[in-house]
């Protein structure tokens, strides 16, 4: 199961990050997840929202640059060493982890982590043979 990672590239500086937010607020668009760093320019910021088909027309209609981005949010046990047990099927499969970044929300005892990989469709078969828990649509709305 895979969702849309809404990936938006924005100077940085004072208020961008809030115009976006200030944007999608509006919409009545929700962030479920977001990661952001300013080592690179333009800042790449990344969106798991409720609606990202909505979103990325919204942000490219304020001439943001946007991109989306297919990724897989998987549970991840919430205790010590619970992130390898994601990460080391994907290492024995070859699948490059390139962005992760945490769901706003936990399930139960389960954080969620979004990854954003090199080749998703290996990760997919990988993370069902290990029994890893994935989440497609369902966490638009949760």
């Amino acid at each position: 199961m895979t969702i849309t990672q809404v990936s938006v590239a924005i100077p940085n500086s004072p208020g961008k990050l809030n115009e976006i937010c200030e944007i999608l607020e509006k919409e009545e668009i929700n962030i479920k997840a977001i990661m952001a760093s300013s080592v690179l320019s333009p800042v790449q910021v990344h969106l798991i929202v409720s609606d990202p088909d909505k979103a990325a027309n919204v942000l490219r209609a304020h001439r943001f640059d946007v991109a989306t981005k297919e990724v897989i949010a998987v549970a991840t046990p919430d205790h010590p060493g619970g992130l390898n047990a994601v990460l080391r099927p994907l290492r024995e499969g070859g699948v490059n982890v390139e962005t992760l970044y945490p769901f706003i929300n936990l399930r139960g005892d389960e954080a969620i982590m979004i990854l954003e990989v090199d080749r998703v469709g290996e990760a997919k078969e990988v993370l069902k043979k290990h029994w890893v828990k994935t989440y497609g649509s369902e966490i638009y709305k949760s």
